[in-house]
């Protein structure tokens, strides 16, 4: 590979939560002895695309940071990368607006289009920062729970969201497209369903496609604004190279609004606090991410996820009877059903989360994304520490009575 996705970099004493439990969140620090291997937060475990250091580098030479405006660079970067990679076209730079994050450009549509009380729906199993974020604005969660077909696959239920839609008066509803932490990929058959739902029934989108690039195995991301003229107008999309890039440090997203009349609600509302502004190094960061290099380099990682994905449920199929997943069609993210597991060996989640944490392997409580006795665990680092990582839970956790 022309890019290191194989060196261990040591990420102790800068300034990462993914190795620095200290934090609070977890059961604790692993026993004497044993490292931390970061599978937790959903944060990326290799060295960054060399181009992206060398824009900031060459940014920071200049010793003005003054105030600033967007160049058009930055417009027609997000434009040529949403054309190449999901076949969109006429995207234009009034469309597309600056987000610090995914999650405060959800609140700012939620505040544009809902009340405090409103309630809005969701697919559960749920993003923790959805949940937080809407609970904090004071608005009620209803889920419409995803649901296995007779493979496994997670399917959304079209007559539970509708009845619920309608039972509950709901005019806003947030879609997760790859959906975190399933990790299914939406076909279009699937996306055009929901979207005539909340058609018929007057809702305005939040569509969450920050892992839009982290499709695996022939997959394809269909972005949801993409399945009709309708879709399009009603769909607030958001999208960001931090996730893709390994960039949550620097802040940055943005969303694509083709609606004017969504565009000003949400730009409204994002305005006020005089907070959502662009820090000028993530601007550079996301033009020195979306160069042709950057398509090489996902395409790389791309690799490199499946790989692991691969070796991880296979190991996992093998080895923890007991343990249910859907191997996923992208993200990097495994969402381990392990209640079946937890009762035949007589453990609550709360020991068994503590026991890989114990030996290091740094997973995390999949319970706030509202399933019971569940975890999830990042793939996304070297795969000689995924290997490591069930070398230590074969031995210490699992299978440590046979």
């Amino acid at each position: 590979m022309k890019y290191d996705f194989t060196s261990i970099i040591d990420r102790q004493g800068k300034d990462s939560i993914a190795v620095d439990l200290t934090h609070g969140l977890g059961p604790g620090l692993p026993k004497e002895g044993f490292d931390v291997i970061p599978m937790w937060v959903a944060d990326m475990n290799f060295p960054a695309l060399p181009t992206i250091q060398e824009a900031i580098i060459e940014r920071v030479k200049h010793p003005m940071f003054g105030y600033f405006l967007p160049r058009q660079e930055y417009f027609d970067s997000i434009i040529d990368w949403q054309e190449k990679r999901n076949g969109v076209t006429g995207l234009e730079a009034e469309h597309i607006g600056y987000e610090n994050g995914v999650l405060g450009c959800v609140m700012s549509a939620i505040d544009a289009f809902s009340a405090p009380g409103d309630y809005v729906l969701l697919h559960s199993p749920t993003y923790i920062g959805f949940t937080k974020t809407l609970e904090n604005s004071g608005r009620r969660i209803v889920h419409s729970d995803l649901v296995k077909d007779e493979e496994g696959v997670w399917r959304m239920d079209y007559e539970d969201m509708e009845a619920k839609i309608k039972a509950y008066k709901i005019h806003a509803a947030i879609f997760c497209s790859p959906h975190n932490p399933c990790g299914r990929v939406w076909e279009r058959k699937e996306i055009e369903m929901a979207m005539e739902i909340y058609k018929r029934n007057d809702c305005i989108v939040i569509s969450d496609e920050i892992w839009s690039d982290f499709t695996l195995y022939g997959n394809k991301h269909i972005p949801t604004q993409s399945v009709s003229e309708d879709a399009k107008n009603r769909t607030i999309a958001v999208y960001a190279p931090s996730k893709t890039f390994n960039l949550a440090g620097l802040i940055g997203a943005y969303h694509i609004i083709y609606s004017k009349y969504l565009r000003d609600r949400v730009r409204s509302q994002s305005g006020k606090s005089h907070y959502n502004n662009m820090n000028v190094l993530s601007m550079h960061a996301l033009i020195g991410a979306y160069r042709p290099e950057g398509h090489e380099w996902v395409e790389e990682l791309r690799e490199v996820i499946a790989e692991n994905v691969d070796y991880a449920y296979k190991h996992i199929v093998d080895n923890y009877e007991g343990v249910k997943l859907f191997k996923p069609q992208g993200t990097y993210m495994l969402y381990l059903e392990c209640e079946e597991w937890c009762s035949e060996h007589n453990m609550t989640l709360d020991e068994l989360y503590k026991a890989g944490t114990d030996v290091g392997v740094s997973w995390q409580d999949g319970r706030p994304f509202n399933r019971s006795c569940t975890l999830r665990m990042n793939l996304a680092l070297p795969k000689s520490r995924v290997i490591e990582a069930f070398d230590r839970l074969d031995k210490y956790v699992f299978n440590v009575n046979k």
